[in-house]
């Protein structure tokens, strides 16, 4: 075979291989927004104003985001279903009352998907949080979800300097059992979301966390959730009154834009 013929091949398999080597996907991402409470003024750092909600409702479908439940993320990033692009899914933190008396009604209107994140303990119980009954309606829309915030939203920081080692241990058990035992006997739900207390998580968290049970569970961070990040310590965006419409979609792109063009 002459010189120029083997070259000729060499160079035709070359080609063959480049054009057959599988390429390397991007990661699925998608953003979760965090919200705590509602109302027409600002009562406190964690209020959003519920006109400015219903503002960015609408800013982020004219954008070209898509509101989806946040079990349809959650089934994205693990390759389980499709994800639309451009996912947004929408959750509520603690169990504040103005979820029932400003959100419901926009639930309603818009039949907008929203994941709650409540501790029990504070459920008929705390001034400040929805009672029971008020919960089961929040399901009958069919559009809410309740999930696990913990059993009393404690900074485990603290309780893991405070408590001996096996104290701490079986402190963290039961704030991560109580409360799927509660909402299950309460609203007969299943809980396997859990959204960390101020965010705060660490190895042995989610490991404990996996072993109570839970699927996927939720911190704070200001960027998209990718395949690429642990199910049991998915980034959310915090959302504020501050935060306004144009801040939030220039947030949502700026976090897309990294997301996408971050390499596994």
């Amino acid at each position: 075979m002459s010189l120029c013929l083997q070259m000729l091949r060499a160079g035709l398999i070359v080609v063959a291989v480049l054009f057959s080597w599988p390429a390397r996907a991007a990661p699925s991402s998608a953003a979760i927004l965090v919200y705590h409470r509602f109302g027409p003024q600002v009562a406190d750092s964690m209020t959003t104003r519920t006109e400015v909600f219903v503002a960015q409702l609408a800013a982020l479908r004219r954008a070209g985001y898509t509101i989806v439940p946040l079990a349809t993320v959650v089934d994205g990033l693990a390759g389980r279903v499709p994800l639309p692009p451009r996912a947004v899914a929408i959750t509520v933190d603690d169990g504040h009352r103005t979820v029932y008396t400003d959100l419901l009604p926009i639930i309603r209107r818009e039949h907008l998907p929203i994941t709650l994140f409540i501790y029990p303990s504070a459920i008929s119980s705390a001034s400040y949080a929805m009672n029971w009954a008020q919960l089961q309606e929040l399901l009958a829309t069919g559009s809410v979800h309740v999930q696990s915030h913990t059993w009393w939203h404690p900074d485990f920081r603290v309780e893991r300097r405070r408590l001996d080692a096996e104290a701490y241990r079986q402190f963290v058990r039961q704030q991560l059992d109580k409360p799927r035992q509660v909402l299950q006997s309460r609203l007969g739900v299943k809980a396997d979301y859990l959204a960390w207390p101020f965010g705060i998580h660490d190895a042995g968290l989610e490991a404990a966390a996996k072993a109570a049970g839970y699927q996927a569970a939720f911190i704070l961070d200001e960027r998209h959730a990718t395949s690429r990040d642990s199910p049991l310590a998915l980034p959310r965006y915090l959302i504020v009154d501050g935060r306004g419409v144009s801040g939030l979609i220039h947030s949502l792109q700026a976090g897309e834009r990294s997301a996408n063009g971050a390499q596994p």
